[in-house]
């Protein structure tokens, strides 16, 4: 996925009200951008670090840019705009990168299923029948390990979404929980057992059900954002 056109850099001033950061531009511009991410961000955001933002074209838009990638305490780059996830995932699926799911003939997005009424982020359609592919977006690492977690933040809907995959995996649905990690230098992902430890134990049951759990890491810079390899799996 190509930012175009690229990112502009800036250096945070502060996060605040969840939604709202405050950034100074490589020119000096000082400006209040959207937040992408209702996570807690955690050791992805430092005051005085390099950010890079996309600016809006539209004119009737409140905020004049968006929050899109992070430097981390450690150096690492993220792409902290959660909502850029999908269309990375669907990008490297329509490619042929994820090479667990190629094959498919037919690839649908947002489909409801599920007893707790979800919304699977896609579902692939195969000769021999379907499988649901729920997306998950990492962020968090920690020092100089090469492991990243998920979540940063205690995450019901987390939770939920895996139940309803070990539920389609009962049945005999093939059911796909996807990490899509937009932080470099990671080989690795794990849960979050020390923030979130109840997704932890639905993930373990999760993959006992059935489910199938995959890593692929995203090359991340200031031009795009793409899924280049699959990474180890942690449980």
């Amino acid at each position: 996925m190509r930012f175009d056109p690229p990112l502009e850099q800036g250096r945070l001033l502060r996060r605040y009200k969840r939604f709202l950061a405050d950034i100074e531009t490589a020119g000096g511009e000082q400006l209040t951008i959207h937040c992408p991410n209702t996570g807690s961000m955690l050791n992805c955001l430092q005051d005085g670090g390099r950010v890079w933002f996309s600016r809006s074209r539209d004119p009737k838009r409140k905020l004049p840019g968006t929050w899109e990638i992070s430097e981390t305490p450690q150096g690492r780059l993220a792409c902290v705009n959660t909502a850029r996830a999908n269309a990375v995932v669907e990008e490297a699926l329509r490619a042929g990168v994820i090479a667990e799911l190629a094959g498919f003939t037919t690839l649908k997005r947002e489909v409801a299923y599920g007893e707790e009424r979800s919304r699977a982020d896609f579902r692939l359609d195969y000769p021999t029948g379907s499988a649901f592919v729920e997306v998950k977006s990492v962020t968090l690492g920690f020092d100089a390990s090469p492991v990243a977690a998920f979540p940063d933040a205690v995450t019901l809907r987390g939770s939920k979404h895996l139940r309803e995959l070990a539920a389609l995996a009962r049945q005999g649905v093939r059911a796909v929980q996807l990490y899509c990690v937009n932080l470099s230098g990671i080989d690795a992902v794990r849960p979050a057992v020390e923030i979130d430890p109840a997704y932890a134990a639905g993930l373990r049951a999760a993959v006992e059900a059935g489910v199938e759990v995959l890593a692929y890491g995203a090359l991340v810079s200031a031009e795009e954002v793409r899924l280049v390899r699959r990474l180890d799996v942690l449980l």
